[in-house]
């Protein structure tokens, strides 16, 4: 029963710091700058290029202002180019966009760890802490940003730095900027034209079954793309993650299969005389293999009950200051994972713990069980 406990508390931990990781990660990737759905002209996800901007996105705004599945939602414009500082340059990917819009479909605004937001008529920009370090810069700084216009030409501009920001992925903060939209569009020769409206859904789930039905309203020159699409890796990385999780659970089954058995066979050998009588005062062997197998039931079921109650308290105990694993805060900042991990209860693992364990432990009981009917009652009764 400690045995299954044990196993329950390590299974019921990692459980939940394999769920807290996952949700961390989905979060930090969709909220940061990608959101639950995104329309594009068709190809623009592939090439990305000014001259395939978003053919009337009044249209698309209309139709997604009366959509009732969709919270917010705004407008981008995406653009790659060069940011120099007076000591250094490096490549970007400029973003423009609405400032008051886009607060409330990314949490960019929220990753800003220095300074101010963007302000919707402001000629300021927004770069990452990492960013400024490797241009030198700081606060009140002024950057200059060149890119390829519409017309083939090069557009520059010159921006002051109005804040710092910082996310969980080394990877995105080094290489987005963010300006204001109309400055961006003018930088780019773009008139009123954009490349990309973001939008966020009031239930996530519900992105698969929107972007089927907008797809063929707006066209076959729009692409509808959802968040698994947007980030095919994270997504691979968090289906590989959940099917780790069952290799775990494998892992966990077969210790405690090999406890039960080790457990179930003493107890059938200390009573071998008890088991004798009992046979030979008429008992069935189906009622004596149902007497082992109650008890290996009954004692992975207070076993389970213990282990995953300890371990879902642990986890709830670790949700609320979180895992401190800034130590590997570079490795995990290069898969997009946060270096504080806040463990998360499922529902889910929950069932698992209750459910596994004891089909597990009826499964290992068959053989202590067919090793008791097997006695003989004679020998049995003698046998010291």
């Amino acid at each position: 029963m400690v045995a299954i406990a044990i196993g329950l508390i390590s299974l019921a931990l990692t459980d939940s710091i394999y769920n807290g990781v996952i949700i961390q990660m989905f979060r930090d990737q969709v909220g940061t700058h990608v959101g639950h759905l995104q329309i594009h002209r068709r190809g623009f996800n592939e090439n990305k290029v000014v001259q395939n901007w978003l053919p009337d996105p009044d249209a698309v705004e209309r139709r997604l202002a009366a959509d009732s599945l969709i919270s917010h939602f705004a407008k981008r414009v995406i653009a790659f180019g060069i940011v120099s500082s007076a000591s250094n340059s490096s490549g970007i990917t400029l973003v423009g966009v609405e400032p008051e819009r886009e607060r409330l479909v990314t949490t960019i605004e929220r990753s800003v760890s220095s300074g101010g937001y963007l302000q919707t008529g402001q000629r300021a920009i927004l770069i990452s802490r990492r960013m400024s370090e490797k241009l030198s810069v700081r606060l009140g700084d002024k950057l200059v940003v060149m890119a390829t216009a519409l017309d083939g030409t090069v557009g520059t501009d010159v921006f002051r730095i109005c804040g710092l920001y910082e996310t969980s992925s080394s990877e995105f903060d080094r290489m987005f900027v963010y300006i204001p939209l109309s400055y961006s569009q003018q930088l780019l020769g773009l008139g009123e034209r954009v490349m990309e409206v973001t939008a966020v859904l009031r239930n996530p789930e519900d992105a698969y079954a929107l972007r089927d039905r907008l797809a063929p309203v707006l066209g076959p020159e729009f692409e509808v793309l959802s968040f698994a699409e947007l980030i095919p890796m994270m997504m691979q990385i968090i289906t590989v993650a959940k099917q780790s999780m069952v290799i775990y659970y494998v892992i966990i089954g077969i210790a405690t299969m090999f406890g039960i058995v080790n457990a179930l066979l003493m107890s059938v050998f200390e009573r071998t005389r008890e088991l004798g009588i009992l046979m030979a005062t008429g008992m069935k062997n189906r009622n004596i293999v149902t007497m082992i197998l109650m008890e290996a039931f009954f004692l992975s079921i207070i076993g389970t009950v213990i282990g995953l109650g300890i371990g879902i308290a642990i986890s709830l105990l670790l949700a609320g200051p979180g895992i401190n694993l800034s130590a590997f805060a570079e490795g995990l900042t290069m898969v997009g994972a946060s270096s504080r991990i806040y463990p998360v209860v499922s529902l889910d693992g929950i069932i698992n713990g209750l459910t596994v364990v004891p089909a597990i432990a009826l499964i290992a009981a068959l053989y202590p069980a067919v090793r008791a009917i097997r006695l003989e009652p004679v020998r049995a009764i003698h046998y010291v």
